[in-house]
């Protein structure tokens, strides 16, 4: 055990929010014991027990964290295109998914049925698609009701289809994300007096890999 440092009770639980989020990205849901994440961290283990009562509520806090972060990360700018939007969107997502496969697919598919964790997932849900409904061209209220119903599907679609993808990766990281901007562009347009994206599609995104920078290993 490394030796203990004197932290501020804000500063220790950062800490082990910190240590907690690398734990759970480096193994699987049920392989990590919160004596490790003690020992990992310099602490008693009752001293993590005052800050997480269990591992749930670590895991918990550190999803809710990611959550945070990756809001504050995702940008939706009117001045810049749909599929831009939905592409810095994507990438921001998709950094976090790949980085923190463990972590991912333990709030997906071990805690598919936690109300803690999918409530965390569907406040996260619900603030994206109010922020892509604040930047769309909406005539009135009646195609904003029309539009959230689809934007909720489609983030729906786009958390599954990248859960599976995590496990069994059919297609490359740009082959992805393209796949889940054209479902947004195809959905959105029949609803939309103006085409949002009149470019689209990316001819050849399907048959290679048009940023291998990001193509996972």
């Amino acid at each position: 055990m490394p030796p203990r440092q004197r932290l501020s009770p804000a500063d220790r639980h950062a800490q082990l929010l910190s240590v907690g989020a690398r734990l759970f990205a480096a193994h699987p849901y049920t392989d990590v014991l919160m004596e490790q994440v003690a020992e990992a961290a310099g602490v008693s283990r009752a001293l993590l027990y005052r800050h997480f009562p269990s591992k749930h509520a670590l895991f918990a806090a550190v999803y809710q964290e990611a959550a945070d972060q990756l809001l504050a990360g995702t940008r939706f700018d009117p001045a810049e295109s749909l599929v831009e939007q939905l592409t810095q969107g994507m990438d921001v997502h998709l950094d976090y998914f790949i980085a923190n496969r463990n972590a991912v697919l333990a709030a997906n598919r071990v805690l598919a049925g936690d109300p803690v964790i999918q409530t965390i997932m569907t406040n996260e849900l619900d603030a994206l698609r109010a922020r892509l409904l604040a930047v769309l061209p909406l005539t009135d209220e009646h195609a904003r009701e029309a539009v959230s119903g689809v934007l909720k599907s489609w983030l729906v679609f786009v958390r599954v289809l990248c859960v599976d993808w995590l496990t069994h990766e059919t297609c490359t990281r740009t082959q992805l994300r393209d796949v889940c901007i054209g479902a947004a562009v195809g959905a959105l347009r029949p609803l939309l007096a103006e085409d949002p994206a009149p470019d689209w599609p990316r001819h050849g995104s399907l048959t290679q890999d048009a940023d291998p920078a990001r193509r996972t290993p």
